[in-house]
């Protein structure tokens, strides 16, 4: 049983703030993509969607005269580490295993570059299939933070995830050790 479901983080009053800033059509997104992802690499498929649909819970509003900038992201965005940070946060407080809410946390940290040195780094599996998860739904120029979904049905996709979930994990995918 999973202490805490899309839904349940979706309805917070914190991951409506701070998703709607960046996305939440993509948020949803990222989580469907990471959900298909993990059972491809035996990755917990819960812990995807979770870190997938949190990723970009630390946006900072880079706008210049009422639209996105993204040159400014670019230069100065530290997204992930505040997002590590807020999404861990909540996840604590909504009931998360305190070990499942550091890898999410980690995961989202880690799903982008933008903000490190240059270099290479290992990701784990899940880490991995987060960053991927971002990246196929990525436009350019950050505009997939612009795409809008209704509440309903975002509450609709998330429910059915959290049901396909569930039957993935009922059914052993993404149960390896370290996973």
């Amino acid at each position: 049983m999973r202490e805490v479901t899309l839904v349940a983080l979706y309805d917070h009053h914190i991951a409506q703030k701070y998703l709607q800033r960046s996305g939440m059509a993509h948020a949803i997104r990222c989580a469907y993509h990471a959900c298909a992802l993990a059972v491809n690499e035996n990755v917990n498929p819960d812990l995807a969607a979770k870190a997938a649909f949190l990723h970009d819970i630390g946006h900072y509003t880079w706008y210049k005269n009422g639209k996105w900038d993204y040159s400014l992201y670019k230069a100065y965005d530290i997204h992930a580490i505040k997002g590590a940070e807020r999404a861990h946060k909540l996840l604590i407080r909504l009931g998360e295993h305190p070990r499942h809410a550091k890898e999410i946390a980690l995961a989202i940290l880690l799903h982008t570059d933008s903000y490190l040195p240059n270099g290479e780094l290992a990701l784990s599996p899940l880490q991995s299939v987060v960053a991927k998860a971002d990246a196929l739904d990525e436009e350019p120029k950050g505009s997939h933070h612009y795409r809008t979904i209704e509440a309903k049905t975002a509450r609709q996709l998330l429910t059915e995830l959290d049901s396909q979930i569930d039957g993935l994990l009922q059914a052993g995918v993404g149960n390896r050790k370290g996973r």
